[in-house]
């Protein structure tokens, strides 16, 4: 069993349009059975109903908690945060939601799960997790930043992961205990019925509690190609590099949601909501280019391939965007010193196409 004390990354810059539209989709679809529109729904947050459909659709995280206060204010039931969460399913988490389903353990998974929180659309400061004895306990940070929605935020949090937890495993998950940092809301009854466990509101802080057995529970759909393959996407496009700037994790997030995987700038600028020169300029302002943030990616995610897959140069090559394997393997030697060949490992894996 994993000793773990995981922190998940800090992202307070609320106005980062950093943030995809995942979850929505399940939130937006509750408050139509209750008779709201998705057009009431994004009413004067900035945000347009059809982006629910562009899975490229960036966000910052005061533009979502716009999105939650109307979700409150529209609402029939009370219970809307509890509803809407319980819609969710493996794919409305995209890229995220397969890295975990497809990962060994659930353990494995939810390591994932929290050093990449920010990709599900927390809204919270930090999520922390930690093993006490043979307890697994998440913990929630700055959540006094969410004011009144926080009742709303932590029943849609708990209920959507509490969903796809389920999803991954196949099977209810086994929640022990969860604490909350506010009074009972009126419908106080529906929290035992969605989590089926003991409930203590008006708790000092925002818990989690499961047993730790469960971390080495094997996942149904584990997939550890499909798992490499997601994991590694995301990882190179999220993990904070030294010196790096908020500038670059975003334009690489914004790169890991582009089906070209490798835009133009035009394309990343737009996505930003910036123009070209001004991209441009603030680059260059931090000592960096585009060609260069996209290189790093390119040989990053090509030397992954290299080492575990039995891809052939020319697969890797299209993979990181090149149209032939001579353009690459000059490419490669540039970024590295060494050919493509240099980094092949005697038993990589079979990756499917």
């Amino acid at each position: 069993m994993p000793a773990w004390n995981i922190l998940s990354p800090l992202s307070d810059d609320i106005d980062a349009p950093t943030q995809s539209m995942l979850g929505l989709a399940a939130l937006a679809a509750e408050l139509a059975a209750q008779g709201v529109s998705v057009k009431d729904l994004f009413a004067r947050t900035g945000v347009q109903p059809s982006q629910l459909e562009d899975q490229h659709a960036r966000i910052s995280r005061r533009q979502r908690l716009a999105i939650y206060r109307n979700a409150v204010s529209l609402a029939k039931r009370s219970d809307i945060g509890l509803l809407a969460g319980a819609r969710q399913r493996i794919s409305d988490y995209g890229i995220y939601g397969y890295a975990m389903v497809s990962s060994s353990t659930f353990g494995e998974g939810l390591k994932f799960s929290v050093e990449h929180i920010t990709m599900a659309g927390s809204t919270v400061l930090q999520i922390s997790f930690h093993v006490e004895n043979e307890t697994a306990i998440l913990k929630s940070h700055g959540t006094q930043s969410l004011g009144h929605l926080l009742p709303f935020v932590a029943e849609f949090w708990r209920s959507s992961m509490t969903a796809l937890f389920s999803r991954v495993l196949e099977a209810p998950f086994p929640s022990a205990r969860m604490l909350f940092p506010f009074p009972a809301p009126v419908h106080w009854r529906n929290y035992e019925r969605m989590f089926n466990c003991p409930i203590e509101f008006d708790a000092g802080s925002m818990e989690w509690h499961f047993p730790a057995d469960v971390l080495d529970r094997r996942c149904p759909n584990a997939n550890p190609i499909t798992a490499q393959v997601c994991q590694q996407f995301c990882d190179v496009v999220m993990a904070e590099r030294p010196g790096e700037t908020d500038l670059v994790r975003r334009i690489r997030t914004a790169c890991l949601n582009s089906p070209r995987r490798f835009p133009p700038a035009e394309e990343i600028a737009e996505e930003l909501g910036v123009s070209l020169r001004t991209l441009h300029r603030r680059l260059a302002q931090e000592g960096v280019s585009y060609q260069s943030v996209l290189d790093n990616m390119r040989r990053s995610i090509a030397t992954e391939f290299l080492e575990n897959t039995h891809l052939m140069i020319d697969e890797v090559a299209e993979r990181v965007g090149f149209s032939d394997a001579t353009s690459f393997r000059k490419a490669f030697r540039k970024w590295t010193g060494h050919s493509p060949t240099h980094y092949r490992r005697p038993n990589p894996v079979d990756l499917p196409a």
